[in-house]
């Protein structure tokens, strides 16, 4: 059995709206490279994605929205008849071949699911994925077909398993909350920003679950401008509470990199320090509730040049029990892409210090954030005997 699996297709780069959207695969690029340079990645490891199949995507979305978005790709259909389905907006604009490129991240996380979930490799990692927005007939936020979604679906369905999702983008993974929102069977949990200020909106600690999914979903939305030690705190404590509480089969990460100080989306001020933690915890209770059994994809992140590529080279090696780097960045990788950022590259694997002025109502903000665990883990601990 393989450690760890590294889902990748160059033709997952196809998924692109545009040379000014926010949302750029290219970031793929940069943190393969970054993990060739540094000799943590092999094409031993690498398996390509595939595509999936209609039947496939009708586990959870609509057909008569894939027949939209087939449409679409292929300017069969006008912008006002796509509107309604959440494409051809300034968020989700039509791109060629939307449908195919979409269908081969949700093939991505599939091929993952099966490297798990039949004994071939402990651990698998598709960054392509994590698109934790997309409903049944609409998309929303870069979202198209919901890959995360569909990927606990089939495990469901093909392998009777238990999922526990937990989503660290700064974004609330609504898409995949609601797709489970009454099935006891799948337990989702999000740390992200509130949603006073941030798109979706969503991901109050009162949204619990529905009918015999109540006590199955958990969300921990932070305060805007909180930094590294209080993301950390309300974390840990409360994925280990959950985890416990739910005692999952397998282990379904989505690992948005948006949280970051340098992120132009969100209003966290994190640094590569949670970077280093989040899958570190991860790993560590994939062994304890799960046999190892750990799925992740990748998700949000914006500053695809200073903040991703550290960010997700930070789960492969991980995954792979690797030792985390310090220090300078290879040469070869900061000479080669230096000369398409935009911007000055972070040299290092740290970030600088300091990375921002020190904000003057941090202590409010911890307070708030503690406050605000403690209210969701009374809530946890008040069910734990009642409803799993």
């Amino acid at each position: 059995m393989k450690n760890a699996v590294f889902v990748y297709s160059p033709e997952q780069l196809s998924y692109k709206f545009s040379d000014s959207h926010p949302f750029n695969h290219k970031r793929l690029l940069l943190t393969i490279d970054l993990l060739k340079n540094i000799d943590a990645l092999s094409d031993d490891d690498i398996i390509p994605a595939r595509v999936a199949t209609d039947e496939e995507l009708e586990l959870v979305h609509d057909p008569k929205y894939i027949d939209i978005v087939k449409k679409a790709g292929h300017g069969l259909i006008t912008a006002e008849q796509a509107e309604p389905y959440g494409i051809g907006t300034e968020d989700t604009p039509i791109f060629p071949n939307m449908h195919e490129a979409s269908s081969l991240l949700v093939g991505g996380t599939l091929q993952a699911v099966d490297y798990v979930m039949q004994g071939k490799s402990k651990h698998a990692l598709n960054l392509g994925g994590g698109l934790h927005h997309g409903f049944r007939g609409r998309a929303s936020g870069f979202c198209i077909y919901n890959d995360s979604s569909i990927a606990i679906r089939y495990i469901q369905e093909k392998y009777q398993a238990r999922v526990l999702y937990v989503d660290t983008d700064a974004h609330h993974g609504d898409g995949v909350q609601w797709t489970f929102y009454d099935d006891p069977s799948v337990c989702t949990f999000s740390i992200h920003e509130t949603g006073r200020y941030l798109f979706p909106g969503t991901g109050n600690i009162s949204e619990r679950g529905n009918g015999q999914g109540y006590g199955t979903s958990f969300n921990f939305p932070l305060e805007a401008f909180t930094e590294d030690n209080s993301f950390l705190m309300v974390y840990e404590k409360a994925l280990r509470e959950v985890i416990e509480y739910f005692k999952p089969d397998v282990l379904f990460t989505q690992n948005g990199a948006d949280a970051h100080y340098f992120d132009p989306l969100t209003h966290l001020y994190a640094s590569m320090k949670i970077y280093r933690e989040i899958p570190k915890l991860a790993h560590e209770l994939a062994h304890e509730y799960c046999d190892g059994r750990w799925i992740a994809v990748g998700g949000g992140g914006y500053d695809m040049w200073r903040v991703v590529p550290r960010a997700w080279s930070l789960i492969w090696l991980e995954m792979n029990d690797y030792p985390i780097p310090t220090g300078k960045l290879p040469e070869v990788w900061l000479n080669k892409w230096q000369k398409e950022a935009p911007v000055p590259l972070i040299p290092t694997w740290e970030d600088p210090n300091p990375l921002f002025e020190p904000i003057p109502r941090k202590a409010e903000i911890e307070e708030k954030n503690a406050q605000m665990l403690t209210k969701a883990l009374n809530i946890i601990r008040s069910e734990k005997n009642s409803i799993i």
